[in-house]
């Protein structure tokens, strides 16, 4: 039975062939609707605050702010939507982050075609869902430990929405002035950001901040976009 209200959904990606591929996908389930797109995590939160939709379908590797600081900032300003990472990476350290920050679910694109509706409708209800590959490591480490959170939480540093968007731009190699223009904000604040992130991961120079990104999951080491 097809619900009186269709589940909404905002697509967060930023290849626009995978985007329209996604819509398409979606416009084919009758109780689903694609109410926005954004092809960087800003325009994501952005759409997510006017709209208020059911569930973010979100991508990681976005430039301006990714898909963990986006999660990070609507799941702080809208708990209700619900965030469904679809993502290239199936790494622990992606995995992991997403999890931690709250979201609800985790796909990888390779995959995602034949269970994208399923996730979203099950992530809606409450449920959580995960690509079998993933659920079968969660399981086997869930072993070791009585809930996912309490397993994957181990020592995550939390930064303030607005270090999290500082953090991606460093790693991205932008300097403190292009910082400071990109997010609209003084140069001295930018300084400011930097030494409490650096104070916060006690990371004291850039090149090792970009390896804590990429270690972290926070960045592809051959595209640099950061972020936790």
């Amino acid at each position: 039975m097809i619900p009186a209200k269709p589940i909404t959904v905002v697509l967060a990606e930023d290849h626009s062939i995978v985007r329209e591929g996604l819509r398409t996908l979606l416009q084919a389930e009758p109780d689903l609707e694609v109410v926005g797109e954004a092809a960087n995590g800003r325009q994501a939160v952005a759409l997510v605050n006017r709209f208020h939709p059911d569930v973010v379908v979100m991508d990681i590797a976005m430039p301006l702010l990714n898909g963990i600081g986006a999660t990070h900032q609507i799941l702080k300003t809208v708990p209700a939507t619900r965030v469904l990472i679809l993502s290239a990476h199936s790494d622990d350290a992606y995995v992991e982050q997403a999890i931690a920050l709250g979201a609800s679910g985790y796909l990888i694109k390779q995959t995602a075609a034949n269970v994208l509706p399923k996730a979203i409708r099950e992530v809606h209800r409450g449920n959580t869902f995960f690509s079998p590959s993933i659920s079968k490591r969660l399981a086997y480490r869930n072993q070791k430990s009585p809930t996912v959170q309490g397993l994957l939480k181990k020592k995550v540093v939390r930064l303030t929405s607005r270090e999290l968007e500082v953090l991606q731009l460093v790693a991205e190699g932008k300097a403190n002035k292009q910082t400071a223009a990109e997010l609209g904000v003084g140069l001295k604040t930018i300084e400011k950001h930097r030494e409490h992130i650096m104070d916060k991961l006690d990371i004291h120079d850039t090149a090792s901040l970009t390896r804590y990104a990429i270690s972290a999951g926070i960045i592809e080491s051959s595209v640099q976009v950061t972020i936790i």
